[in-house]
């Protein structure tokens, strides 16, 4: 547990720095305290395991899907089997582990926030017949009772229009979870 708190911690630095960056791009200048609630209101650690299968493409591993989250932050170790789908292909390719790296995802609350100037990432991970794989993602999403909606910054100058209306996170979060991994469906939900 302690090892895990401390994780979390020491990545908070790393976390603030992400979402000032991807915030200064979509011209938000003031983080007030409602932004920082729909940034990282409530982060969240997971610790997956994979044991070592004989069949990995017999096992289900982790289908695809976007993350629901802001940011998520990915500490793979050197086993792999995690893939992404780029936006426009059908095809998936692997991540490879990078010993001291930290994959970073977008997940849905921010395409929604950016109007999709920022894309969230399918993806899915897999067992694999060489060792055990272990992953731990933190996932910096929204607090449960924050509204997820297009930033006005990135609709100023009446130039774009949302494309995303007003979800409560909490709701789009039962919305994920009320169904099995179908890619980037999920952001159907909160599609205007």
């Amino acid at each position: 547990r302690d090892q895990v708190l401390d994780y979390v911690k020491s990545a908070e630095p790393v976390i603030k720095k992400l979402a000032e960056v991807l915030l200064k791009k979509l011209n938000v200048k003031d983080v007030n305290t409602e932004i920082q609630r729909c940034l990282s209101g409530s982060p969240r650690v997971a610790l997956n395991y994979y044991p070592k299968c004989p069949n990995p493409e017999l096992a289900a591993g982790v289908g695809r899907h976007s993350d629901i989250s802001t940011i998520t932050m990915l500490l793979q170790d050197d086993t792999g089997g995690l893939y992404v789908r780029e936006i426009k292909e059908e095809e998936e390719e692997e991540v490879p582990p990078v010993e001291g790296a930290i994959v970073v995802n977008v997940g849905d609350a921010m395409q929604i926030m950016s109007n999709g100037v920022y894309k969230s990432v399918e993806h899915r991970a897999f067992p694999n017949k060489t060792g055990s794989r272990v992953s731990v993602p933190i996932f910096v999403g929204p607090a449960g009772d924050a509204v997820i909606e297009v930033l006005p910054e990135v609709l100023e100058g009446g130039e774009k229009k949302a494309a995303y209306k007003s979800v409560l996170y909490s709701d789009y979060t039962a919305h994920f979870f009320s169904k099995g991994h179908d890619g980037k469906r999920t952001l159907d939900f909160a599609r205007i």
